[in-house]
């Protein structure tokens, strides 16, 4: 089981009027419910995290490890999409991993605020919980995908 994540909107939210905090590692600090929520999806799940984000060639994936697991996000695996060397958008990179490195039947899901991922193919949509960039990933949309992840069909609440 793969979590496709990205980081601003989902772990940091983007609020322009707030200056995000920094830790000591010289990346912004995580919102605390935000990261509840992903450690939940990965207690329940064993998912992997897939890095999505921008910033994924930023750091080696050993850093990245260390980086989540001081935020207290501890995954069995981390790994990160191609480095982005031709500036395709967060869609392309996606289909890009779908159509060449997903290994089939393997459970997904997508956790990002990019509203362009919209556009992705029906067969992958399903698959995307998408984040309200000033609030990040909350313990609802949590459910949303462990259910996912479980190929079971979400109900939801709302």
């Amino acid at each position: 089981m793969l979590i496709l994540l990205d980081i601003d909107g989902v772990m940091v939210p983007a609020n322009s009027w707030k200056k995000p905090e920094f830790m000591e590692d010289g990346f912004p600090m995580f919102n605390l419910n935000s990261v509840k929520a992903l450690q939940r999806i990965i207690s329940e799940t064993n998912a992997s995290v897939v890095l999505t984000t921008s910033h994924k060639t930023k750091y080696k994936v050993s850093q990245w490890k260390d980086l989540l697991k001081s935020r207290g996000i501890n995954p069995k695996r981390v790994q990160r999409l191609s480095t982005n060397s031709l500036y395709v958008s967060r869609k392309d990179e996606i289909l890009e991993w779908y159509l060449k490195k997903h290994v089939p039947n393997e459970e997904f899901v997508i956790i990002d605020d990019d509203k362009m991922l919209n556009g992705l193919p029906e067969n992958l949509k399903g698959n995307l919980i998408l984040t309200s960039p000033s609030v990040g990933l909350t313990d609802d949309l949590a459910d949303e995908a462990i259910s996912i992840l479980q190929n079971r069909s979400f109900q939801s609440a709302r």
